[in-house]
Protein backbone atom coordinates (compact mmCIF):
# COMPACT_ATOMS: atom_id res chain seq x y z
CA UNK A 1 0.00 0.00 0.00
CA UNK A 2 0.89 3.59 -0.79
CA UNK A 3 2.05 5.98 2.17
CA UNK A 4 2.00 9.80 1.77
CA UNK A 5 4.15 11.81 3.64
CA UNK A 6 2.89 15.74 2.53
CA UNK A 7 4.52 18.50 4.51
CA UNK A 8 4.63 21.85 3.43
CA UNK A 9 6.78 22.61 6.48
CA UNK A 10 9.11 19.92 5.99
CA UNK A 11 10.46 17.27 8.70
CA UNK A 12 14.17 17.24 9.67
CA UNK A 13 16.05 15.08 7.13
CA UNK A 14 16.81 12.50 10.01
CA UNK A 15 13.16 11.81 10.62
CA UNK A 16 12.33 11.85 6.89
CA UNK A 17 14.66 8.81 6.90
CA UNK A 18 13.81 7.51 9.91
CA UNK A 19 10.05 7.29 8.58
CA UNK A 20 11.47 5.72 5.43
CA UNK A 21 13.43 2.97 7.07
CA UNK A 22 9.69 2.06 9.02
CA UNK A 23 7.47 2.27 5.66
CA UNK A 24 9.90 0.48 3.79
CA UNK A 25 10.48 -2.05 6.52
CA UNK A 26 6.71 -2.95 6.44
CA UNK A 27 6.62 -4.02 3.12
CA UNK A 28 4.63 -0.56 2.27
CA UNK A 29 5.26 2.58 -0.38
CA UNK A 30 6.29 5.54 0.67
CA UNK A 31 5.67 8.80 -1.15
CA UNK A 32 7.30 11.83 0.22
CA UNK A 33 6.28 15.51 -1.17
CA UNK A 34 7.57 18.54 0.54
CA UNK A 35 6.86 22.13 0.39
CA UNK A 36 3.89 21.26 -2.01
CA UNK A 37 1.40 23.20 -2.92
CA UNK A 38 -2.23 22.45 -2.81
CA UNK A 39 -2.06 21.21 -6.08
CA UNK A 40 0.52 18.88 -5.00
CA UNK A 41 -1.62 17.51 -2.45
CA UNK A 42 -4.77 16.72 -4.46
CA UNK A 43 -2.54 15.12 -6.85
CA UNK A 44 -0.24 12.75 -5.00
CA UNK A 45 -3.23 11.74 -2.65
CA UNK A 46 -5.06 10.55 -5.81
CA UNK A 47 -3.64 6.77 -4.76
CA UNK A 48 -2.60 6.83 -1.13
CA UNK A 49 -4.09 4.66 1.21
CA UNK A 50 -2.38 6.25 4.05
CA UNK A 51 -1.03 10.07 4.88
CA UNK A 52 1.00 11.52 7.22
CA UNK A 53 0.86 15.37 7.94
CA UNK A 54 1.92 17.98 10.05
CA UNK A 55 -0.27 21.79 9.94
CA UNK A 56 -1.43 21.02 6.10
CA UNK A 57 -5.03 21.67 6.12
CA UNK A 58 -6.70 18.31 5.23
CA UNK A 59 -10.09 19.08 4.41
CA UNK A 60 -13.30 17.31 2.44
CA UNK A 61 -11.42 17.99 -0.77
CA UNK A 62 -8.41 16.32 -0.41
CA UNK A 63 -10.49 13.35 0.87
CA UNK A 64 -12.94 13.32 -2.32
CA UNK A 65 -9.66 13.22 -3.90
CA UNK A 66 -8.09 10.22 -2.31
CA UNK A 67 -10.58 7.11 -2.99
CA UNK A 68 -7.82 4.42 -1.39
CA UNK A 69 -7.36 6.65 1.88
CA UNK A 70 -8.15 4.59 4.85
CA UNK A 71 -6.03 6.73 7.76
CA UNK A 72 -4.19 9.92 8.33
CA UNK A 73 -2.08 10.62 10.87
CA UNK A 74 -1.26 14.25 12.06
CA UNK A 75 2.70 14.48 13.10
CA UNK A 76 2.27 16.00 16.71
CA UNK A 77 -0.64 16.60 19.17
CA UNK A 78 -3.09 19.50 17.03
CA UNK A 79 -5.52 18.09 14.59
CA UNK A 80 -7.65 21.25 14.11
CA UNK A 81 -6.18 21.33 10.39
CA UNK A 82 -7.90 17.91 9.21
CA UNK A 83 -11.69 18.32 9.25
CA UNK A 84 -13.18 15.16 11.19
CA UNK A 85 -16.42 15.20 10.15
CA UNK A 86 -15.75 14.99 6.43
CA UNK A 87 -12.84 12.26 7.79
CA UNK A 88 -15.48 10.51 9.43
CA UNK A 89 -18.07 10.91 6.30
CA UNK A 90 -15.31 9.59 4.22
CA UNK A 91 -14.88 6.35 6.73
CA UNK A 92 -11.28 7.57 6.94
CA UNK A 93 -9.30 7.30 10.79
CA UNK A 94 -7.62 10.18 11.98
CA UNK A 95 -5.14 10.30 14.82
CA UNK A 96 -2.37 12.38 15.85
CA UNK A 97 0.70 11.71 17.70
CA UNK A 98 0.25 12.98 21.40
CA UNK A 99 3.26 13.35 23.73
CA UNK A 100 5.84 13.34 21.00
CA UNK A 101 6.07 17.13 20.96
CA UNK A 102 5.22 18.00 24.40
CA UNK A 103 8.79 18.12 25.88
CA UNK A 104 10.07 21.04 22.88
CA UNK A 105 6.84 22.62 23.31
CA UNK A 106 7.77 22.60 27.13
CA UNK A 107 11.34 23.98 26.62
CA UNK A 108 10.06 27.14 24.43
CA UNK A 109 7.30 28.06 26.94
CA UNK A 110 10.23 28.92 29.37
CA UNK A 111 12.51 30.13 26.06
CA UNK A 112 9.97 32.49 25.95
CA UNK A 113 8.76 33.53 29.32
CA UNK A 114 12.91 33.90 30.19
CA UNK A 115 13.06 36.20 27.32
CA UNK A 116 10.15 38.35 28.16
CA UNK A 117 10.96 38.49 32.14
CA UNK A 118 14.43 40.43 30.52
CA UNK A 119 12.88 42.69 28.20
CA UNK A 120 13.82 41.04 25.45
CA UNK A 121 17.33 41.47 26.58
CA UNK A 122 17.61 45.55 25.66
CA UNK A 123 19.36 46.02 28.13
CA UNK A 124 16.86 47.32 31.04
CA UNK A 125 16.35 45.32 34.52
CA UNK A 126 14.13 42.34 34.60
CA UNK A 127 13.71 39.77 36.92
CA UNK A 128 13.51 36.32 38.21
CA UNK A 129 11.62 33.09 38.44
CA UNK A 130 11.94 32.13 41.56
CA UNK A 131 9.25 32.17 43.77
CA UNK A 132 7.11 33.72 41.19
CA UNK A 133 3.59 31.54 40.05
CA UNK A 134 2.49 29.87 37.39
CA UNK A 135 -0.73 28.94 35.94
CA UNK A 136 -0.72 25.98 33.09
CA UNK A 137 -4.03 25.90 31.16
CA UNK A 138 -4.98 22.31 30.36
CA UNK A 139 -2.62 19.52 31.77
CA UNK A 140 -1.97 16.69 29.19
CA UNK A 141 1.72 15.97 27.81
CA UNK A 142 2.74 19.41 27.65
CA UNK A 143 1.49 21.05 30.65
CA UNK A 144 2.67 18.24 32.86
CA UNK A 145 6.31 19.02 30.88
CA UNK A 146 6.51 22.65 31.87
CA UNK A 147 5.52 21.94 35.58
CA UNK A 148 8.17 19.61 35.83
CA UNK A 149 10.68 22.91 34.33
CA UNK A 150 8.93 25.00 36.89
CA UNK A 151 9.89 23.28 39.29
CA UNK A 152 13.39 23.04 38.31
CA UNK A 153 13.03 27.13 38.25
CA UNK A 154 11.63 27.10 41.98
CA UNK A 155 7.82 28.45 40.96
CA UNK A 156 4.79 27.44 42.38
CA UNK A 157 2.69 25.84 40.04
CA UNK A 158 -1.48 25.81 39.69
CA UNK A 159 -3.20 23.99 37.02
CA UNK A 160 -6.82 23.67 35.66
CA UNK A 161 -8.10 20.95 33.40
CA UNK A 162 -11.27 19.76 33.64
CA UNK A 163 -10.18 16.58 32.50
CA UNK A 164 -7.48 15.43 35.21
CA UNK A 165 -7.99 14.14 38.79
CA UNK A 166 -6.82 16.68 41.47
CA UNK A 167 -4.87 13.87 42.99
CA UNK A 168 -2.84 13.70 39.60
CA UNK A 169 -2.03 17.33 39.95
CA UNK A 170 -0.90 17.14 43.41
CA UNK A 171 1.07 14.23 43.09
CA UNK A 172 3.00 16.25 40.58
CA UNK A 173 3.48 19.11 43.03
CA UNK A 174 0.83 21.01 41.25
CA UNK A 175 -1.94 22.81 43.15
CA UNK A 176 -5.25 22.42 41.35
CA UNK A 177 -7.93 24.92 40.30
CA UNK A 178 -11.05 24.96 39.42
CA UNK A 179 -12.16 28.13 38.07
CA UNK A 180 -10.37 29.85 34.69
CA UNK A 181 -10.37 33.35 36.58
CA UNK A 182 -9.11 32.06 39.38
CA UNK A 183 -6.07 30.67 37.20
CA UNK A 184 -5.31 34.15 36.01
CA UNK A 185 -6.15 35.97 39.16
CA UNK A 186 -3.91 34.41 41.17
CA UNK A 187 -0.62 34.09 38.86
CA UNK A 188 2.22 36.01 37.73
CA UNK A 189 2.41 33.90 34.21
CA UNK A 190 -0.24 31.82 32.59
CA UNK A 191 0.65 29.35 29.72
CA UNK A 192 -2.17 28.31 27.45
CA UNK A 193 -2.47 24.58 26.47
CA UNK A 194 -6.23 24.18 25.46
CA UNK A 195 -7.40 22.92 21.86
CA UNK A 196 -9.17 25.13 19.68
CA UNK A 197 -12.81 24.16 20.23
CA UNK A 198 -16.12 25.62 19.87
CA UNK A 199 -15.92 26.21 23.77
CA UNK A 200 -12.05 28.04 23.95
CA UNK A 201 -12.20 30.26 20.70
CA UNK A 202 -11.92 34.05 22.01
CA UNK A 203 -12.39 32.80 25.59
CA UNK A 204 -9.26 34.74 26.54
CA UNK A 205 -9.74 38.23 26.28
CA UNK A 206 -9.94 41.38 28.65
CA UNK A 207 -11.48 39.94 31.71
CA UNK A 208 -8.84 37.17 32.04
CA UNK A 209 -5.94 38.96 31.69
CA UNK A 210 -6.70 42.12 33.10
CA UNK A 211 -7.10 40.57 36.11
CA UNK A 212 -3.63 39.02 36.31
CA UNK A 213 -1.51 40.39 38.80
CA UNK A 214 0.97 43.44 38.29
CA UNK A 215 3.54 42.45 36.08
CA UNK A 216 1.66 39.54 34.60
CA UNK A 217 2.96 37.17 31.27
CA UNK A 218 0.34 35.30 29.22
CA UNK A 219 2.18 32.34 27.59
CA UNK A 220 0.49 30.80 24.17
CA UNK A 221 1.31 27.99 22.42
CA UNK A 222 -1.66 26.65 21.79
CA UNK A 223 -3.71 28.35 18.93
CA UNK A 224 -4.25 31.91 17.87
CA UNK A 225 -8.31 31.05 17.85
CA UNK A 226 -8.58 31.01 21.60
CA UNK A 227 -7.46 34.35 21.71
CA UNK A 228 -9.96 37.29 22.01
CA UNK A 229 -7.39 40.20 20.32
CA UNK A 230 -9.55 43.17 20.70
CA UNK A 231 -9.94 42.50 24.12
CA UNK A 232 -6.30 41.54 24.73
CA UNK A 233 -5.09 44.41 23.07
CA UNK A 234 -7.54 46.67 25.23
CA UNK A 235 -6.14 44.52 28.51
CA UNK A 236 -2.57 45.59 27.45
CA UNK A 237 -3.39 48.89 26.81
CA UNK A 238 -5.07 49.90 30.01
CA UNK A 239 -2.39 47.53 31.82
CA UNK A 240 1.22 49.04 30.94
CA UNK A 241 2.77 46.10 33.44
CA UNK A 242 1.35 43.53 31.03
CA UNK A 243 2.49 41.38 28.16
CA UNK A 244 1.86 38.90 25.67
CA UNK A 245 4.55 36.08 23.88
CA UNK A 246 3.32 33.86 21.61
CA UNK A 247 4.23 30.82 19.30
CA UNK A 248 1.30 31.71 17.21
CA UNK A 249 1.62 34.88 15.61
CA UNK A 250 -1.58 37.00 16.04
CA UNK A 251 -4.19 38.03 13.10
CA UNK A 252 -3.78 41.72 14.08
CA UNK A 253 0.23 41.07 15.12
CA UNK A 254 1.29 44.63 13.45
CA UNK A 255 -1.14 46.31 15.64
CA UNK A 256 0.28 44.54 18.53
CA UNK A 257 4.11 45.50 18.03
CA UNK A 258 3.46 48.60 17.06
CA UNK A 259 1.06 49.55 20.01
CA UNK A 260 3.21 47.24 22.81
CA UNK A 261 6.72 46.49 21.20
CA UNK A 262 8.80 44.69 23.67
CA UNK A 263 5.61 43.74 25.84
CA UNK A 264 4.97 41.58 23.15
CA UNK A 265 6.91 39.06 21.09
CA UNK A 266 5.74 36.22 18.15
CA UNK A 267 7.61 33.64 16.48
CA UNK A 268 7.62 33.89 12.97
CA UNK A 269 5.97 30.34 11.96
CA UNK A 270 4.58 27.58 14.99
CA UNK A 271 7.94 26.75 16.67
CA UNK A 272 6.89 24.80 19.69
CA UNK A 273 7.70 21.48 17.69
CA UNK A 274 10.52 22.25 15.42
CA UNK A 275 13.34 20.63 16.87
CA UNK A 276 15.40 17.57 15.68
CA UNK A 277 14.22 15.40 18.59
CA UNK A 278 10.60 16.36 17.94
CA UNK A 279 10.62 16.08 14.56
CA UNK A 280 12.16 12.61 14.15
CA UNK A 281 10.01 10.79 17.36
CA UNK A 282 6.57 12.79 15.78
CA UNK A 283 7.29 11.06 12.06
CA UNK A 284 8.61 8.39 12.97
CA UNK A 285 5.31 7.54 15.67
CA UNK A 286 2.98 8.76 12.86
CA UNK A 287 4.99 5.86 10.52
CA UNK A 288 4.27 3.53 13.16
CA UNK A 289 0.55 4.34 13.56
CA UNK A 290 -0.40 4.23 9.92
CA UNK A 291 0.79 1.08 9.12
CA UNK A 292 -0.72 -0.46 12.35
CA UNK A 293 -4.11 0.26 11.26
CA UNK A 294 -3.22 -0.35 7.93
CA UNK A 295 -2.41 -3.78 9.14
CA UNK A 296 -4.55 -4.86 11.95
CA UNK A 297 -7.07 -1.74 12.87
CA UNK A 298 -5.11 -0.18 15.78
CA UNK A 299 -6.58 2.77 16.47
CA UNK A 300 -5.43 4.23 19.79
CA UNK A 301 -5.15 8.01 19.11
CA UNK A 302 -7.96 7.75 16.94
CA UNK A 303 -9.64 11.34 17.02
CA UNK A 304 -12.93 11.66 15.22
CA UNK A 305 -15.45 8.93 15.30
Amino acid sequence: MKILVFTEKPFAQAAVKAIADVINASGNEMELVERGTRADLLNAVKEADGLIVRSDIIDAEVMNAAPNLKVIVRAGAGYDNIDLQAATNHSICVMNTPGQNSNAVAELVFGMIVMMCRNQYNGTSGSELKGKSLGIYAFGQVGRNVARIAKGFGMKIQALDVFVPDEVMEAEGVTPVHDVHELFANNNFVSLHIPATPQTKNSIGYDLVSSMPKNGVLINTARKEVIDEPGLIKALEERPDLRYVSDIKPAADKEFEEKFGVRVFFTPKKMGAQTAEANFNAGVAAAEQVIAFLNNGWNKFQVNK
